[in-house]
């Protein structure tokens, strides 16, 4: 069963498991302060779990929780609250904090979405330089994601990311090297990044060889950004 309809959802679609729940359906936006719209998620995570006490319950949580600049913001009080309500509630359960998913199509507003498409349309954009992004091919966290499941490893918080972070300037040098074009950019000295711990799915990357990060973000560009 999938709850939800965004890009983590959509991952699923083909892969439905009648005795899985993929919970992907909630709060999304890290700047919510709206108490309506953490009670929609509460209330659904409830339910859900209530009527389908005997399925695996994964719940797709962020890395969010690390960053130190949203430390007691909202979203991340509430994530944590949600996490806890799981452990407490169901009998098989897998949270999973991802971090900057990228993939086909999901909010316009997602880094990746957002900077290909000032790219494309000639827009100056504005570069923090001491800002860092863990992104990850969507693929891989339905990969791991299975894994995880098969090997039934769970009851358990598990940070699905990629081996390093990307700072905002490597992704658009990367950028501008696959499109083959300059980027116009304008630099403020600022911005943070925060590191995300991987030791139950490191070996992953290792062994389908996904640990060269250049290639890895290339490889997502040609994926899902290539000019037909």
């Amino acid at each position: 069963m999938i709850i939800g309809n965004g890009l983590i959802a959509s991952l699923f679609k083909d892969y439905d498991r009648e005795e899985i729940i993929f919970f992907a359906s909630g709060v999304s936006n890290s700047l919510e302060t709206k108490v309506e719209e953490f009670l929609r998620e509460e209330n659904l995570i409830k339910n859900t779990i209530a009527d389908n006490k005997e399925k695996i319950f994964v719940y797709f949580s962020t890395c969010s929780i690390y960053d130190s600049s949203k430390t007691g913001s909202d979203y991340v009080l509430h994530k944590l609250k949600m996490e806890q309500l799981i452990k407490n509630l169901c009998p098989k359960f897998l949270i999973l904090r991802v971090s900057n998913a990228v993939g086909k199509g999901g909010n316009p507003n997602l880094l990746m979405n957002y900077i290909i498409r000032a790219v494309n349309n000639n827009e100056t954009i504005n570069v923090h330089t001491k800002a860092t992004r863990n992104l990850i091919d969507a693929d891989d966290i339905k990969n791991i994601t299975f894994a995880l499941i098969e090997s039934l490893d769970l009851n358990k918080i598990v940070n699905v990311a990629y081996l390093k972070n990307y700072s905002i300037i490597e992704i658009l040098e990367i950028i501008e090297q696959f499109y083959g074009r300059k980027v116009d950019i304008n630099l403020i000295r600022s911005g943070s990044g925060y590191d995300v711990n991987i030791p139950e799915i490191e070996n992953y990357f290792i062994k389908n060889n996904l640990n060269n990060k250049e290639t890895y973000l290339k490889n997502i560009l040609q994926k899902y950004y290539s000019i037909s």
